[in-house]
């Protein structure tokens, strides 16, 4: 009898033959894994975000090969959840964050990557027609140091290169911890950073793996088309908080937490230039400008939708009936789904006749 397991993940830190790998967290990241291995193995490609010249988002296709930085079926390959990204600790003070999942050959890390699996339509865009529906995103503020790391990685041979573009335009802030001193840079910051990408394009990498699993409007069934994966390189990524930060320096007279992000990225890449070290922990729980750090923002599919639309989003390529190939050997039955009184409530309609 087949072992609990899912498809492609044959060596990993996590054991599914096990109840407590198939919880809601290890779930979001593992099955997502495993669908891209799926997706390699009947050739089809991730859609690709990148930023292109014009400061947009452009869509290609990368390879599962090309994601993961080794083939997925090649006998090294090794997938660390939850895992640091050994090549940025010289960067930080103090220790990484860990990242959702660390591919790895033979104990060399090759890739770090954030993962999404999103859910569409959101309610955003739940009353929409299929090719408006869109995704919410949710982004931690580890989101924000892996970005920085891996800016800062592509100038760690032109640390001047880097300090001449940012400047001395940040020297007149006395507090970083005060909004009302920092938010009149903010327009600069947006200039900059995006000067800074452009300087860079060649060198921009897949950052953030968003699959996306589609259902019949706001319903609790899956569409019959119903699995795809988009990745966002770290350029990319960056439209989901400074395009919605320069909208938001016309409209908000305070710091939000997109623009608060722009302030983090920012202040990470100063201090690398000026220490060669970010020390992440310390901006995060300083600069807060009177928010929460639990996230460092979201977006609603209404945000989303315009830079992932194509046929794979209105109709993604992976059916419902090709799961049971990718979570096999009864792996389903140790799911652990949070239960959720309003989800109950609206799939029993029996319950109102």
């Amino acid at each position: 009898m087949q072992k609990s397991s899912l498809f492609g993940l044959n060596n990993s830190n996590r054991d599914f033959t096990q109840k407590d790998s198939w919880g809601k967290n290890q779930f979001n990241s593992s099955f997502p894994a495993a669908l891209a291995c799926y997706m390699h193995s009947q050739n089809i490609k991730p859609v690709y975000l990148q930023l292109d010249k014009h400061l947009k988002v452009s869509h290609s296709t990368t390879s599962t090969a090309q994601l993961f930085g080794i083939e997925p079926n090649h006998k090294d390959l090794f997938f660390a959840f939850e895992s640091d990204y050994v090549p940025y600790q010289q960067l930080v003070v103090g220790n990484i964050p860990r990242i959702d999942l660390v591919t790895q050959s033979n104990g060399n890390c090759l890739r770090g990557l954030e993962i999404k699996l999103t859910a569409l339509p959101d309610n955003s865009t739940c009353d929409l027609t299929d090719d408006k529906f869109g995704s919410e995103i949710v982004i931690r503020p580890d989101s924000i140091v892996y970005l920085a790391l891996s800016i800062a990685t592509n100038y760690k041979q032109d640390i001047t290169k880097l300090n001449s573009l940012i400047g001395n335009h940040f020297d007149a802030i006395t507090d970083w911890t005060e909004g009302t001193a920092v938010m009149p840079f903010i327009p600069k910051m947006v200039e900059i950073l995006n000067t800074i990408l452009l300087q860079s394009l060649d060198k921009q990498e897949p950052l953030i793996v968003q699959p996306i699993w589609k259902t019949i409007g706001k319903s609790s069934q899956l569409a019959d088309n119903c699995l795809d994966i988009f990745v966002w390189s770290n350029y990319a990524f960056t439209r989901l908080f400074l395009n919605v930060a320069t909208d938001e320096l016309t409209t908000e007279n305070k710091i939000t937490r997109q623009l608060r992000s722009v302030v983090w990225l920012l202040k990470m890449l100063l201090d690398f230039c000026k220490n060669g070290k970010i020390n992440h922990t310390k901006i995060i729980d300083e600069l807060s400008f009177n928010t929460k750090n639990d996230k460092a923002f979201a977006v609603s599919g209404k945000v989303s939708q315009p830079f992932m639309a194509c046929a794979a989003l209105t109709k993604p390529r992976i059916t419902k009936d090709e799961i049971k190939n990718i979570i096999l050997g009864g792996g389903h039955l140790l799911l652990s789904p949070e239960r959720r009184f309003d989800a109950i409530i609206y799939n029993s309609p029996d319950l109102f006749n």
